[in-house]
């Protein structure tokens, strides 16, 4: 005779963290940052024929301080890497970025001065969405994983050790530039 048997229909069982959980990866509300051709791959997600409201994703914020994930859609010049910053910044907490394409990801094809190799020198990003330009379906299942891992975030001194611990491993991770590859 456990808990469950003795609570009337209806009842629903669950932690702080988890119904937390559930409401911020049920309203993400992304940032316009659409750079090149990747961003019109993220329009084409926002149409009716992938609909991103099912993500619960109603419509692309035009000011930062409305959204809480950023889709960086393409290169990143120079120039445009601190605009990025300040939009990032003006961005209220918790905040997710999410490099859509291998431009935004590692700066694709253009390795030279004018573009930035990879979002990730200017704003900590979630996750990396490859391909070029990226489908919708792809940046669905890239949202739908960003979903999992909001869930799972931990609140409170919970957070302040799981973030301890991702930078622990970060630390102690070999650098890419020591990684090799297979030569042939």
């Amino acid at each position: 005779m456990g808990l469950e048997e003795k609570l009337p229909s209806g009842v629903l069982l669950t932690t702080v963290e988890g119904l937390a959980g559930y409401f911020r990866k049920a309203s993400f509300w992304p940032a316009t940052f659409g750079l090149a051709c990747c961003a019109i791959e993220m329009m084409e997600f926002g149409a009716p024929k992938y609909d991103s409201s099912r993500f619960g994703m109603e419509v692309f914020r035009a000011s930062p301080r409305q959204a809480d994930l950023m889709i960086v859609a393409g290169r990143v010049s120079q120039k445009m890497a601190p605009v990025l910053r300040q939009i990032y910044d003006q961005m209220p907490g918790p905040k997710y970025v999410l490099a859509m394409g291998v431009c935004a990801s590692s700066g694709g094809m253009f390795n030279n001065y004018a573009i930035v190799q990879g979002v990730d020198h200017i704003v900590p990003v979630d996750m990396y969405l490859p391909g070029c330009p990226p489908r919708p379906e792809m940046l669905i299942d890239a949202v739908m994983k960003l979903h999992t891992k909001i869930q799972d975030t931990k609140l409170g001194a919970h957070r302040v050790a799981e973030i301890a611990a991702d930078e622990k491993v970060a630390l102690e991770a070999v650098p890419t530039t020591a990684m090799k590859g297979l030569l042939r």
